[in-house]
């Protein structure tokens, strides 16, 4: 069997693998805890699932236009609106089958073979293997300082004659960091100066903490939404509403591109689903308190994670600004991330995704999606794991485990 080299370098992706491997130990009846889903236990919005319930019963679940409907184009244009204090036109939106297949078809809207995409680390997972499913290659920028906050500097010294896109995803996946507003508005700048695109990855943008406030792209620009604009923000109901299993994202971009972006879409699914842009729709204009106690609730599970993670001696975790995520440093007790997360989930059935694969070797990227109890035995078993100080024995579901690696 021949398979074509692009597929033949594809890595499958490390969240959903391990999404996998839980779903199968859970079966099982193991007491598996998931420290590594991106998925918040909260239902969706009741507006959502009335709507979508209301649509499934008339059975008028019909094929849709490429773009998105008119109500769904008029939804995302409101929430951009209320959101960024812009009101994109029609021609400037498009709805897809998820955020991330908005990010894909601009990216095969304006990529070319060995053009190459420069994306801060530590970045997520998916973000290299999409660019080379473009054949175009993937150029991962690490902070020289070893943090995660990137600078302008680590973004220009990799840049070359073939550098055709800078993709930027603040706050950050894996790490919850919010980059600074100085940063977001270099990062413009110097796209506006050089002429390549800036895709916006905005998924978490509501998602913060703290009273901080995430950097305004689109007020950054100094000609978005005319045909020369190559800014592409991207955003979508997965997050913010819990609405993962739904699939709707979508794309802002100059009328020209998201035209390119629609053909490309069209022959790839389609338009999206009417019955979940219907759900979709309900979401963005219902009641919007369902995002603020998803705030609360993620920014108490994240402070329960951080403590706990402090009692650790030699990891070393900043505190996340938003998102689902804590992103530490476990190097102290192994610098290869992928066998201590595999250690973990053998040893106390805890489920960690590797840093290694959000290119940050020796780091841990720990969900707090769960619920609070969830965390604090979590990260009980695996400082019980990994401190040669701790108890000889731990009692996990109605298992006595004993420790014989340290």
């Amino acid at each position: 069997m021949t398979i074509s080299l692009i597929a033949r370098d594809l890595r499958e992706s490390a969240t959903l693998k391990m999404n996998e491997r839980v779903a199968i130990m859970r079966a099982k009846g193991d007491p598996v805890i998931h420290l590594g889903g991106g998925e918040p236990k909260s239902l969706p919005p009741l507006d959502a699932l009335t709507a979508a319930a209301g649509l499934l019963n008339s059975g008028e679940v019909r094929y849709t236009a490429a773009y998105g409907t008119p109500d769904m184009k008029a939804a995302i244009i409101r929430y951009t609106h209320d959101q960024y204090g812009y009101r994109p036109t029609l021609g400037m939106v498009m709805a897809s089958g998820g955020a991330k297949q908005a990010i894909m078809c601009a990216l095969q809207a304006i990529l070319n073979p060995q053009d190459e995409v420069i994306f801060p680390s530590p970045y997520w997972v998916s973000y290299p293997e999409m660019v080379k499913m473009c054949g175009a290659v993937p150029v991962p920028a690490k902070p020289m300082d070893g943090g995660l906050i990137p600078t302008i500097s680590d973004i220009t010294m990799r840049m070359s004659s073939n550098t055709k896109a800078i993709m930027i995803n603040s706050p950050n996946n894996p790490s919850g960091a919010i980059y600074p507003e100085k940063f977001i508005k270099d990062v413009v700048a110097l796209c506006e100066k050089e002429g390549i695109y800036l895709i916006m990855d905005d998924i978490y943008n509501r998602l913060v903490f703290g009273g901080k406030r995430v950097t305004n792209p689109i007020a950054c620009a100094s000609d978005f939404g005319s045909d020369n604009c190559k800014m592409i923000v991207i955003n979508g109901v997965s997050k913010v509403y819990a609405m993962t299993g739904f699939r709707i994202g979508w794309a802002i971009a100059n009328p020209k591109l998201i035209e390119v972006m629609a053909i490309i879409q069209s022959h790839q699914t389609s338009g999206p689903s009417g019955l979940l842009q219907k759900a979709a729709i309900a979401a963005i204009n219902g009641t919007q308190s369902c995002v603020d106690n998803l705030v609360m609730t993620l920014e108490n599970n994240a402070n329960v994670m951080v403590r706990r993670l402090g009692a650790f001696d030699g990891v070393k975790v900043t505190p996340p600004d938003g998102t689902f995520y804590c992103f530490a440093d476990f190097s102290t007790y192994n610098k290869d991330s992928t066998k201590l997360a595999e250690f973990l989930l053998n040893k106390v059935m805890v489920c960690t995704v590797p840093g290694v694969e959000f290119g940050m070797e020796g780091f841990l990227r720990l969900s707090t999606c769960g619920t609070s109890k969830e965390i604090i035995e979590g990260i009980e078993r695996m400082k019980w794991a990994l401190d040669p100080n701790s108890p000889n024995e731990l009692i996990i579901g109605q298992r006595k485990m004993v420790r014989d690696w340290l």
